[in-house]
């Protein structure tokens, strides 16, 4: 689809094109055709004795810049450049780009596909397919999770056995090729909770995972953390499976400071996994799966997971 929503954008751009290309030409022309003195100046003075003569270009240069302008006409003849016109060889950067993929496709498409058909298991064991899953990793994961896969603030590590939507070798596969979206509802817009009930809340959750907290807030957020937060974390607060993290351990995606737990009760987390599959095509999501897996936290076998609702970011 064209970028120009009307036709006078076109005829806009054409025009200063070739003006511009035009009035280069002009002005060689008028430079060569100028009356030149040799040895006068033009009146310009520098620094007491830096003087412009009226001398004229050398007649190479001048030329050279008259090949770059029939160049010019001839590239905008060819390739895109005048508004909407593609160009006698009808190219597009998306064109080349599609093209190169193809090619690269078909040499290397057999080589991903003759792990497409293995268990992943048996791809995440085999060492050429660990090094094609790495490269992969490298180049579409570890902005995100980092080059050892160790994650950061608000990006899971894949090395721990901690997965909010499950580790098993099909639900990684599912993540990469669909994408996955995590939402924690704030509890502090137009408050569910007030600011002293969130800091009660916050000790409680930091004493879930054995973290020191204030006594007195934590038995006051205990009897909070039932109406507020069971619901998607359970009521003993080690989450479910695609829903909500467990509080209980040891893994905190944003921190586990008192002030960070605060933050997220506050203004609640939003997070996003892009989905790769459409992109990167079922044999590159079954190596780099098996990639994933082969990083140590995956599980052999996948919990039964529950209904689909918003599931909290705080925690991978």
């Amino acid at each position: 689809m064209s970028d120009f929503v009307s036709g006078f954008w076109n005829i806009y751009v054409v025009g200063i094109v070739l003006v511009s290309i035009l009035g280069c030409g002009v002005f060689l022309w008028m430079q060569s055709s100028a009356v030149h003195v040799e040895g006068e100046t033009t009146g310009h003075v520098w620094d007491e004795d830096l003087q412009e003569f009226s001398n004229p270009l050398p007649s190479w240069w001048r030329w050279l810049f008259y090949i770059t302008i029939v160049f010019s006409l001839f590239y905008l003849a060819m390739y895109p450049g005048l508004g909407t016109y593609k160009g006698q060889f009808n190219w597009s950067s998306t064109g080349q780009y599609d093209g190169e993929m193809k090619k690269a496709d078909e040499q290397y498409g057999p080589i991903f596909k003759k792990f497409q058909s293995q268990d992943i298991m048996a791809v995440a064991a085999n060492s050429e397919a660990k090094e094609m899953g790495q490269r992969l990793f490298l180049t579409y994961c570890s902005q995100c999770h980092g080059s050892d896969a160790k994650g950061a603030r608000g990006f899971p590590n894949l090395t721990d056995s901690d997965w909010l939507f499950g580790g098993a070798p099909d639900q990684i596969k599912e993540s990469i090729t669909k994408g996955r979206d995590a939402m924690m509802p704030a509890k502090g817009v137009k408050p569910d909770l007030n600011g002293d009930q969130i800091k009660d809340l916050a000790n409680y959750v930091r004493s879930l995972s054995g973290l020191a907290a204030d006594s007195i807030r934590v038995q006051r957020g205990k009897e909070l953390f039932g109406p507020a937060c069971s619901a998607c974390h359970g009521p003993d607060g080690k989450g479910t499976l695609g829903l909500a993290p467990n509080l209980t351990d040891k893994t905190w995606l944003y921190g586990s400071s008192e002030d960070t737990i605060v933050e997220t009760i506050t203004k609640g987390r939003t997070n996003r996994m892009p989905a790769f599959g459409e992109f990167l095509g079922d044999a590159k999501v079954h190596l780099l799966t098996a990639y994933v897996y082969g990083l140590g936290g995956g599980v052999k076998e996948a919990p039964a997971a529950a209904p689909a609702a918003a599931a909290p970011a705080e925690k991978k």
